[in-house]
């Protein structure tokens, strides 16, 4: 049985997340530089498996794309001709940032952690992810 994996794709860094191998819990992979992350996912693949990859579809809260997806959209695409065999889907990520600072500042990190744009965008990945579980569960897809 293969993991999920969650992608916050951003133009500088690229937040990850994944499942367990029963797909129950979504945690916090790792932060990649965006230049890098298609060798990331080759070595990656190759010690794990994976079945499906979430990636963040930034939208507004009117339901149109958000500026972002200008960049979203090619790197998707590239994701599905580089890896032909995998489900790729895009996965609504509205809120993720706002979630993961607001846990960032619950669980008492300092302003210096709460600074660090690649564990924000770690646990951004995270939440995409289990919102995505809660999803599929409430779904039964």
């Amino acid at each position: 049985m293969g993991r999920i994996l969650a992608i916050d794709y951003g133009q500088k860094r690229v937040g990850l997340a994944v499942t367990d191998t029963l797909k129950i819990i979504a945690t916090n992979l790792t932060t990649v530089a965006s230049k890098d992350i298609f060798d990331f996912l080759k070595n990656y693949f190759i010690k794990e498996k994976v079945d499906i990859i979430i990636v963040g579809l930034a939208k507004k809260l009117n339901n149109t794309d958000s500026s972002s997806m200008q960049f979203i959209k090619p790197f998707t695409e590239k994701l599905k001709k580089t890896f032909p065999g995998l489900q790729i889907e895009m996965y609504d990520e509205r809120y993720t940032s706002k979630l993961a600072l607001q846990a960032m500042i619950e669980s008492g990190a300092s302003k210096k952690t709460r600074r660090n744009k690649a564990l924000l965008d770690s646990i951004s990945a995270t939440i995409l992810l289990q919102n995505y579980l809660e999803f599929l569960k409430f779904n039964k897809k």
